[in-house]
């Protein structure tokens, strides 16, 4: 806490922008420390995506039929970006009810800070962790087998899509804990809502194969769009495209549209509250 208050120490000669970029500068840099002294902290963006790949792959792999055949191997990756990313967000919901049951934010609001630094810290310290897990997601696919079958540029775009979508749904995470008022029941809902949000979709098996009723929602998913998306750009199986459902034939668009309306939605609720709670 002194080291905050020690980088807080602001001057009245620099211009708003400068030091509101100084407030998310130090809370980034608080976050990174903090993974440097506490690297267990990564594990949900670390081991959970390896033991997902590896279990999806030489467990249930074998008795999932693709429409149109193909490898699952490669089906499974993209669907496990997705999944990678919907696992950080109960862990920046527990990480802020943390900060604010253990009294750090009223620290924070007896300093000279931009109320929106402290979101803004904690989301972009998220999109850090949210690299690393797709890193490691990429490392893993390839081990097993995955490849990629087109240019440079499609699985540039894929990745940008995959870390913006990541990005937005943070944002959905710091609503979460910005309402809850403890570290465990922020990690018991944040499961039981982000978890369905992955496996109702096409990110481990092909939508096709699920009951009538269920089809249109898993096929609305944003999480179906952003596999869609990256099997489409990586040229890997992708029977989303047999799919005539709008996010299906459209997933670049679909996963723009889903990012930027978690952004509008989730970004200033989330300020809103913590003005409400944090800074009363």
């Amino acid at each position: 806490m002194t080291a905050i208050t020690a980088d807080l120490d602001f001057t009245h000669d620099r211009s708003p922008v400068r030091l509101f970029m100084t407030d998310v500068w130090v809370l980034i840099r608080r976050a990174i420390a903090r993974i440097r002294n506490e690297p267990e902290t990564l594990m949900d963006v670390t081991a959970m995506p390896v033991i997902f790949i590896l279990m999806f792959t030489y467990v249930f792999g074998g008795a999932i039929a693709l429409p149109g055949h193909g490898s699952y191997h490669e089906y499974l990756i993209g669907g496990m970006l997705g999944m990678g990313l919907a696992s950080t967000a109960p862990g920046v919901s527990v990480a802020l009810v943390t900060d604010m049951s253990t009294g750090l934010m009223d620290r924070f609001r007896s300093l000279p800070m931009s109320r929106w630094a402290v979101l803004l810290a904690r989301s972009v310290s998220e999109l850090l962790t949210q690299l690393i897990s797709t890193a490691i997601v990429v490392c893993v696919g390839l081990a097993i087998g995955w490849r990629v079958h087109t240019g440079a540029g499609d699985v540039i775009l894929a990745l940008a899509l995959t870390l913006a979508f990541g990005y937005a749904f943070t944002w959905a995470g710091i609503l979460l804990g910005m309402v809850l008022r403890s570290p465990e029941s922020a990690q018991q809902l944040g499961f039981i809502l982000f978890l369905p949000l992955t496996f109702i979709s096409s990110a481990f098996v092909p939508t096709q194969g699920m009951p009538g009723w269920l089809q249109p929602v898993a096929e609305w998913n944003p999480m179906s769009a952003l596999a869609a998306a990256t099997r489409k750009l990586f040229g890997n199986p992708n029977p989303a495209a047999l799919v005539h459902a709008w996010p299906m034939q459209h997933p670049e668009l679909a996963v723009v549209a889903w990012s930027a309306g978690m952004l509008v939605v989730f970004a200033p609720l989330a300020v809103r509250r913590y003005r409400r709670v944090a800074l009363g």
